[in-house]
């Protein structure tokens, strides 16, 4: 039986205390963490997703299989939450709709619809006043040679939905290598300007519905394969570029009206930040939040959607870093790693997703290291990892 918060139509005012029912949309690590989180505070959580084996399933009170767009499988899973969240913003803007019937769905189905639409996020973020990459919607070979003529090549064209990871993203530096582009692939473009960026950082924006904010410390990141690879609290960045950082993610936060968390990632010229891409949800390098933070991305996560009050983001320690563990550390044979030689490091930890199957590229779990030096934690991520 779940218990509802206070039901006013006013969601500043709606409050959803420990022993009510949360919902999550993805049976992804996302959710597993925050089923975890939520847990740990005294909610149920029932989780939507594709199989009773996902990783999210395997940790939550309750789930409910099928199809994410199944109008009756949307019902039977929503009328058993008191409020809902999603892992992933790739799930159909109709299905979490759909879910508003229900209960509060934080993000809204406006926020998932802008934040699927490369050219629509970077739209409001420029209507906004706020530094984006430059941009020029795209649908065909001669609509990119005009794109090229407006912010010059290099450029990086990227479908305008869907994609993530690099998938969906083709760097070009000429004219000529626009013949290759796989334009049935989608029709709708959208072509950024190469940015030759020192840093990429990123900011995990914390906001519940009475209008608080909580910006998570400055991230540095490391990316491998365009998929994430490190990350580094705390980043090697000046004090302006991390108050301009955190400023502008807030203001973009605001400028979505995200409920929930919102990761802005950032690339880093000079002292200026530059928004590259944003994810309405708790993000992969916010998770050294855990050991690192007085509250980590998915307690905060369950608190803003819940309308309590935002814990600390201070930092329990001098430096942290997060390595992703891949389907790749499994080798071709899908042999174990060594957890046990990897485990012998100092200031260690492990976390695994649960997924079964080993893939390259795949994202099985991450490790973190704490300890009192920036390099000193990053090189004992590497070497960790290395070790297995």
């Amino acid at each position: 039986m779940k218990s509802r918060g206070d039901m006013t139509t006013d969601r500043s005012q709606q409050v959803f205390l420990p022993g009510s029912t949360l919902g999550m949309v993805g049976g992804g690590q996302l959710g597993r963490m925050f089923a975890m989180a939520a847990s740990a505070m005294g909610y149920d959580v029932v989780v939507f997703c594709d199989t009773a084996d996902d990783p999210a399933a395997q940790v939550a009170h309750r789930h409910v299989i099928g199809p994410l767009d199944d109008h009756n499988t949307i019902d039977r899973f929503a009328e058993q939450c008191d409020v809902i969240s999603l892992e992933f913003e790739n799930i159909p803007a109709e299905t979490i709709a759909r879910c508003g019937r229900f209960a509060p769905t934080y993000p809204a189905a406006s926020v998932l619809a802008t934040a699927q639409d490369r050219i629509r996020e970077k739209s409001t973020f420029q209507s906004a006043g706020l530094p984006v990459t430059p941009f020029a919607d795209v649908s065909d070979r001669d609509s990119l040679m005009d794109a090229a003529e407006k912010i010059g090549w290099p450029l990086v064209l990227k479908t305008a939905r869907s994609g993530y990871d690099g998938k969906g993203q083709y760097k070009l530096d000429s004219a000529e290598q626009a013949q290759e582009v796989p334009w049935d692939e989608c029709d709708h473009w959208v072509a950024e300007k190469f940015i030759s960026f020192e840093k990429e950082v990123s900011v995990v924006v914390a906001r519940r519905p009475s209008g608080e904010i909580q910006c998570f410390p400055v991230f540095e990141n490391e990316h491998a394969n365009h998929i994430l690879d490190v990350t580094m609290l705390p980043a090697k960045i000046s004090a302006s570029v991390s108050e301009t950082a955190i400023r502008v993610a807030t203001a973009a936060a605001e400028a979505l009206d995200v409920i929930g968390l919102l990761c802005v990632e950032f690339f880093v010229i000079g002292d200026q930040v530059m928004i590259n891409e944003v994810a309405p949800r708790p993000h992969n390098s916010g998770h050294l939040t855990i050991e690192a933070c007085e509250t980590s991305q998915f307690e905060q996560h369950v608190r803003a959607i819940c309308n309590l009050p935002l814990g600390s983001t201070a930092m329990k320690c001098p430096a942290a870093a997060m390595a992703n563990l891949l389907g790749d550390c499994w080798g071709g044979d899908g042999q174990t790693p060594s957890w046990d030689r990897m485990l012998e490091k100092k200031g260690v930890r492990l976390h695994l997703y649960g997924k079964r199957t080993p893939k390259p590229a795949r994202k099985m779990g991450h490790l973190t290291v704490t300890g009192f030096d920036r390099d000193q934690v990053r090189q004992t991520a590497l070497s960790a990892r290395e070790s297995l």
